[in-house]
């Protein structure tokens, strides 16, 4: 459903922003990046279908570099997926170490954020529940949340 109206997403307490992606480095070597790419999928359908382990929401673009934005419940949580034995992570992780390593065909990048009230903000007009607003809260930018000064301040 596309809402017309100016929207915001709000969170409730703190809460972690996770970049991650996949860059093709020689993209004739399929051999080399397409398990790299098929890691991912299997590591989100583990997520959604537990829902304990904080994944809130995730977005993915696809070009020479995959990009996803994830959305998590606590940085604690996500760091706690990333270093756990029996998740589907630490094993697609060691797997590309072997099979990858710094050769240069497949590039693996991160970068995580936490965030907490007032330190962030954000609008979507004309748009689909997205992002952020998938994750938390969708409510109409009026009052204090029509600008970004407001929704910084907000909460």
């Amino acid at each position: 459903m596309i809402h017309s109206e100016r929207m915001t997403a709000r969170m409730e307490g703190e809460f972690a922003v996770f970049l991650i992606g996949m860059r093709i480095n020689r993209p004739l070597a399929v051999h080399r990046w397409g398990p790299v790419a098929a890691a991912m999928p299997r590591m989100l359908r583990e997520l959604y279908t537990t829902p304990s382990l904080g994944l809130l929401h995730h977005e993915m673009w696809f070009s020479r570099t995959v990009i996803l934005v994830q959305y998590w419940r606590s940085l604690e949580a996500l760091l706690a997926y990333a270093k756990a034995k029996d998740s589907a992570h630490l094993p697609a992780w060691q797997a590309f170490n072997r099979a990858i390593g710094t050769d240069g065909s497949v590039g693996i990048w991160h970068e995580t954020y936490l965030a907490r009230p007032g330190s962030y903000e954000n609008v979507y007009v004309n748009m689909p529940a997205f992002g952020l607003g998938k994750a938390g809260a969708l409510v109409p930018a009026k009052a204090g949340l029509q600008s970004a000064e407001g929704r910084l301040a907000g909460d």
